[in-house]
């Protein structure tokens, strides 16, 4: 229950972030822009980052709990991967960014020149809600079976 929740509030995060990029990049009004940016530097990462956070651990506690393990089924393993590669993308580019988001929104409510390419703020959320649909995708159809090396594996091991 607390993967599902975990990963639904991580959804809902990123749809918040991909509104505020939009309004960032896209509002014709200065203020709005602003405020947008002045959110999306303070208020994206740590609710990402935790939401986000809590899915690894989770996912990994019921991958080591049930029949599913963490590297049996391509599914579960490729939902692990993506996770693993989004949190590190949370921690190492998107967190470095938020000063300058919240930066370029003071700058622009305030009506000084832009210095920040608020373009790049969109790339975020498109690489994370297609992630975590593809990993959604892959919980409710459960592609491809097992991995049949640790199968093959495994039986080599129960024969010795």
């Amino acid at each position: 229950m607390a993967h599902v929740l975990s990963a639904s509030a991580w959804i809902g995060i990123d749809v918040l972030v991909a509104v505020l990029a939009a309004v960032c990049v896209g509002s014709d009004d200065p203020v709005r822009r602003g405020l947008a940016g002045q959110a999306f530097g303070t208020f994206v990462w740590w609710p990402m980052a935790v939401s986000a956070l809590i899915c690894l651990v989770t996912g990994l506690v019921l991958g080591w709990g049930t029949r599913w393990g963490l590297v049996r089924f391509w599914w579960v393993t490729i939902k692990l991967v993506l996770n693993v590669v989004l949190c590190t993308l949370i921690l190492v580019l998107l967190r470095p960014t938020m000063p300058e988001a919240y930066a370029y929104g003071v700058a622009v409510a305030a009506g000084s020149p832009v210095t920040m390419e608020a373009n790049g703020l969109i790339m975020p959320p498109i690489v994370s809600l297609t992630a975590l649909t593809v990993a959604t995708v892959l919980s409710v159809y459960k592609p491809w079976g097992r991995i049949r090396q640790l199968e093959q594996e495994g039986a080599r091991r129960r024969s010795r």
